[in-house]
């Protein structure tokens, strides 16, 4: 209570929203940080080092892949079971429903992103509104002051009103940052994984229906 009793006698009316972003943006650099930790690995080498091994004409090749390496929530795993679970389409399709796939999650991972990039243009300006609102506020006061006005009462005035504007300031430039950083790296996970899943397509598109010749069966992946 004494805190925001502190930041309302240096921020006025302009307070509580500024202290609302503060919080969001801290709060949505945290999250999708961590969001992008636990679910941004791509795993490109070892999955594509994989694909190459599968006749994916056979049925169980497939199935065992998809139970012993594609098992998990990380993105690069959904995109795989997916791309699979499409495999019986043809290349046109499947590579439709990857570009569909990847645009709906393209669209959830900048979600907080976007907040961010607006919270990074809004918190300016409402610190330039608590500042003009605080030189109204230090203008009337002066006209109703009966007494001469001396210039440490100018100075008190003015550093009150130019207050929020530097605390809007100070929230744009981790918003506008984060934004930017957590965007390249959503922007690189994604291409790796299209990377990937293209990769992947191909293969399917040109393997070959006979099993590998070093295969005994259909069962059976070579090393």
């Amino acid at each position: 209570m004494q805190t925001l009793t502190v930041l309302y006698s240096q921020l006025g009316m302009m307070t509580i929203p500024l202290t609302l972003m503060s919080a969001l943006t801290l709060m949505l650099i945290i999250e999708r940080t961590v969001y992008m930790l636990i679910n941004g690995r791509t795993y490109t080498t070892q999955i594509l080092s994989k694909v190459h091994h599968i006749n994916f004409s056979c049925s169980s090749q497939v199935e065992r892949f998809i139970e012993n390496d594609l098992q998990g929530k990380a993105l690069i795993f959904q995109a795989m079971r997916m791309l699979l679970g499409h495999r019986s389409f043809n290349k046109a399709l499947r590579e439709e429903a990857v570009s569909i796939w990847l645009f709906k999650k393209r669209q959830q991972y900048k979600s907080g992103i976007r907040i961010l990039s607006i919270i990074g243009v809004i918190s300016p300006l409402i610190g330039l509104l608590g500042t003009v609102l605080g030189l109204i506020d230090m203008f009337k006061g002066l006209a109703l002051t009966s007494g001469s006005i001396t210039p440490a009462v100018l100075a008190d005035g003015l550093g009150l009103a130019m207050s929020t504007t530097a605390a809007g300031l100070i929230i744009a430039l981790p918003a506008i940052t984060g934004a930017q950083l957590l965007g390249m790296w959503v922007e690189k996970t994604l291409a790796k994984i299209e990377y990937t899943l293209n990769h992947s397509n191909l293969h399917i598109e040109g393997i070959s229906i006979e099993c590998p010749e070093n295969a005994k069966s259909c069962d059976e992946v070579p090393a």
